[in-house]
């Protein structure tokens, strides 16, 4: 049960993902430099391996963030959400940070990404705690 738990907080994080970045599509393309195709759609846009790997790190997060949680003394919905938000927040916001600080990104990128880790964290968060 644990394990369906993980897939069903992956995919809600996933599924925000997908609305995140449908609404932020124009400035996430323009800061992140990705080429454009003739439809202004990003260019690799029909490749499937960034969904796939983008799948595949949503439930290592969750699988990982469900160990954490089982190991410490998180036992409702709202722990969950608040740690998750922490999770997202203070270890994956930084250190995108600090990779798009070295690339040269502009800090743009870093609030639009960032915020995508922080409250997709905290819906994996609360969704592990649901169950």
């Amino acid at each position: 049960m644990e394990f369906l738990n993980v897939i069903v907080a992956a995919l809600g994080s996933f599924a925000f993902g997908a609305v995140w970045y449908m609404a932020l599509a124009k400035p996430w393309m323009a800061a992140s430099g990705v080429a454009v195709g003739p439809d202004g759609n990003p260019a690799n846009s029909s490749d499937p391996k960034p969904y796939i790997m983008s799948a595949v790190s949503a439930l290592l997060v969750a699988g990982m963030m469900r160990h954490v949680f089982a190991t410490a003394p998180v036992d409702s919905i709202f722990d969950g959400a608040l740690n998750g938000f922490g999770i997202g927040l203070f270890f994956i916001s930084p250190w995108i940070m600090m990779n798009n600080g070295f690339a040269g990104r502009p800090f743009k990128l870093t609030l639009i990404d960032g915020g995508y880790a922080t409250i997709g964290c905290t819906i994996i968060g609360a969704i592990l705690m649901a169950f």
